[in-house]
């Protein structure tokens, strides 16, 4: 697997920390399927990100129906997120 030089790296983070949800999955999954074997491992640390986010990245990409589910201006599906917290009043 090859590795990007410090410089691209710089790019690449800066880029990916300019991107919405939905687009830094998209983005991190599109890099690692170019490395090839061992290009998951290497994003993830790079971005500080999961291979879970890369995996559901690739996955929206590959099947069209995932990605249809995401509702239009939105970066999850529906029930996706982290649940609102219930006043205990």
């Amino acid at each position: 697997m090859k590795n990007y030089d410090e410089f691209t790296e710089s790019l690449m983070l800066r880029h990916f920390s300019s991107l919405q949800e939905k687009e830094k999955r998209h983005y991190a999954a599109i890099e690692a399927q170019k490395l090839g074997h061992g290009g998951r491992k290497y994003i993830s640390d790079l971005f500080g990100i999961s291979e879970y986010r890369i995996r559901t990245g690739i996955q929206e990409l590959e099947n069209p129906a995932l990605l249809a589910d995401i509702p239009q201006g939105k970066q999850r599906r529906v029930g996706g997120g982290r649940k609102k917290r219930r006043s205990t009043s």
